[in-house]
């Protein structure tokens, strides 16, 4: 039995070293469980094969019902995850759009129809727009503020933090009587605050894997401005699950930089660019650091520049490229980004995961 398991330990290393997904390494120990039942249950008693397996198929037959019920104990609460994701999202009230503009929403909105790369077709497909923003942070709360001033008509926040006496330096969507509320509810107040004519979806939790492509899927793009490597990977994995561009922006000190993701119009994405994580003390966060209070304002605000242009078709978004602005010497420079073919999750290496799925 010692030699099932460590073959099982051995498949599950062997997988993650070829960074397999998760699925496809327990498909192989599946297969080894079916391997080893069969062998119990076809080959005579006292038959090598047999002794070296357990000798008996009670016992496997035991475990295999251990872990179906572990299996299907976890689907329950993924469900019941899943139901309490789509009942947050509901309690906010859709708003109501008519189909043209009103006289408030024409006032509102007429520096942007004047414009001649956004005009009135492009300000209803600000309306139209659904955006993700991950993180209400530094970076996200200057973009949510834009996009909601901007008229983006439906504005989905996800953060599980909530607002602190130090956020207050840079976060500037939150004031200091807001201290201890979570950070989607704050952002929503103002937001709604600012522009009655948009809706905003607040999601007080944490982006998982076990929602992550759900809730991309319902949204035209996503703006990551978070500050771990595990929730920018993941949002990654999701919206080039989910085909949907993605807006990073990072800062630290008196540099930031902003990139847009997009794999499905041929750019790479951000795993191509960052395939590890940076080892520890390396990258460390705006509290060991520190940050320049304006800086989140410059780069978030950049992001929802590139958010608009993205929705409405202007300009050129910065697809295959970074830009990094060093705030301490009034710099910027672009930089060239190339997707890369082995990349586990757009490129050649994501094939697999796919054929898995």
């Amino acid at each position: 039995m010692i030699v099932v398991f460590a073959m099982a330990a051995a498949l599950w290393g062997l997988g993650a070293l070829m960074k397999m997904p998760r699925t496809a390494r327990l498909y192989m120990i599946g297969l080894l469980y079916v391997g080893v039942l069969f062998i119990q249950i076809a080959l005579p008693v006292g038959h090598p094969l047999r002794m070296a397996t357990g000798e008996s198929a009670a016992l496997w037959i035991l475990l295999g019902v251990f872990a179906a019920i572990a299996v299907l104990y976890g689907r329950v609460v993924k469900g019941l995850k899943t139901r309490a994701l789509v009942k947050e999202k509901g309690e906010a009230a859709p708003v109501q759009r008519s189909a043209s503009f009103s006289a408030s929403e024409l006032e509102r909105y007429a520096r942007h129809i004047v414009l001649r790369e956004i005009g009135g077709p492009g300000q209803k497909a600000l309306r139209d727009a659904k955006v993700l923003v991950v993180g209400a942070g530094g970076l996200g709360a200057p973009a949510l503020q834009y996009l909601a001033a901007a008229g983006v008509g439906t504005i989905g926040v996800i953060d599980d933090d909530v607002v602190e006496n130090a956020n207050l330096q840079r976060q500037v969507i939150h004031r200091d009587q807001d201290i201890g509320m979570p950070k989607v509810f704050s952002a929503q107040a103002a937001m709604l605050a600012q522009n009655p004519h948009v809706e905003v979806r607040p999601y007080h939790r944490r982006l998982t894997e076990d929602v992550a492509e759900k809730l991309v899927s319902e949204y035209d793009l996503v703006l990551d401005g978070t500050d771990n490597f595990e929730t920018r990977y993941l949002a990654n994995r999701a919206a080039v699950a989910m085909g949907k561009p993605l807006i990073s922006g990072a800062l630290s000190q008196w540099e930031g930089q902003i990139s847009v993701f997009d794999p499905a119009s041929g750019t790479p994405c951000y795993q191509c660019i960052f395939p590890e994580a940076p080892a520890a003390g390396l990258a460390p966060s705006c509290a060991e650091a520190g940050v320049i209070a304006p800086l989140p304002g410059v780069i978030g605000s950049m992001m929802a520049v590139e958010a608009i242009k993205l929705i409405t078709g202007a300009g050129q978004a910065l697809k295959g490229e970074m830009l990094i602005y060093d705030a301490l010497w009034g710099e910027t420079r672009k930089i060239g980004l190339k997707p890369r073919g082995d990349c586990p999750v757009c490129g050649t290496g994501a094939v697999g995961a796919a054929a898995a799925r």
